[in-house]
């Protein structure tokens, strides 16, 4: 059972989840927007010990707390790793008092309806029991919609749904992410096709459990505020999707009811070669301004 005093934390919402996990295929873009190069590692191992080190400092930075920080979303290898001899996920919830997830899968099929599916994911119930010994609150899996096709739309929102049952049924609390790519022109029409697909799969639900969304901030303001009321779902959180800072903060303040779940916005100027006080700085604007934007709507 998901642990009671984090789903009142994240049902409140008082705050917004931390997207910290860039995997293998973006961490090297994740680490020159923090200026470190890629001649600055030699190996894979490497790089990911500088990305582990990005986000401990993060995590253990002053404003990283559960007062606007609510969650927090792990690479595999950042669940698997410490944070000052403490595993991640007990140092988050215990040092920070923020909810850990685990992002879970292992990236897209390629394109098929204008949209791409959850690669397969073998070993996934060894994996959640893992994390869920490890006190990981739950889980985060992303597709991605690039048109407005109503076949590949509820493909992929099935698809979604049956990963979130397995999830549901080792115990943990899945976000089900089908992103829409924030470029295409017809993203309006692609966003009310998924708003109905989610409905259809929310109502048909067995049992009592709840899920959680997170979605591109929509074309609409407020458009998803059904899925924000519906009883099957926790919480609605936003993803940036690409759009700056700014941006994304503008729009999200338009949606009722939805939280942020930033990654590239959420580090937007940080870099390794801030000094510690100019690192927290930096990353406690950042935590405010996405902070009020999430609790503005």
């Amino acid at each position: 059972m998901p642990n009671r005093e984090q789903t009142e934390q994240l049902r409140k919402g008082a705050g917004f989840i931390a997207a910290l996990d860039q995997s293998g295929g973006s961490t090297p873009k994740a680490l020159r927007l923090y200026g470190v190069e890629e001649s600055a590692y030699g190996s894979e191992a490497e790089m990911f010990d500088l990305i582990h080190a990005m986000r401990a400092r993060i995590i253990k930075s002053p404003a990283f707390t559960g007062e606007k920080v609510v969650g927090a979303i792990l690479f595999e290898q950042t669940m698997d790793r410490s944070i000052d001899g403490i595993p991640t996920a007990t140092y988050l919830w215990e040092n920070r008092h923020v909810v850990p997830f685990l992002k879970i899968d292992k990236g897209l099929e390629a394109e098929v309806n204008g949209c791409q599916m959850l690669k397969p994911m073998p070993g996934l119930d060894t994996l959640l029991a893992r994390a869920a010994k490890l006190g990981v609150y739950g889980t985060k899996e992303r597709s991605v919609i690039s048109a407005a096709n109503a076949a590949g739309i509820e493909a992929v929102v099935a698809q979604q749904f049956a990963v979130a049952q397995q999830v549901l049924a080792a115990g943990l609390v899945p976000i089900i992410e089908p992103e829409v790519t924030i470029s295409i022109a017809d993203k309006a029409e692609a966003e009310a096709l998924l708003l109905a697909a989610l409905l259809r799969h929310l109502d048909a639900m067995d049992g009592e459990a709840q899920v959680m969304l997170k979605l591109t901030l929509p074309s609409k303001a407020n458009l998803y505020a059904p899925l924000v009321d519906h009883s099957r779902v926790l919480k609605v959180v936003a993803l940036s999707g690409g759009y700056s800072r700014d941006e994304a903060n503008a729009l999200l303040s338009q949606n009722r009811g939805m939280i942020a779940s930033f990654s590239r916005a959420l580090t937007e100027g940080l870099s390794a070669q801030q000094s510690d006080a100019e690192f927290d700085a930096t990353l406690a604007g950042a935590i405010d301004s996405i902070y009020r934007a999430s609790i503005a709507g």
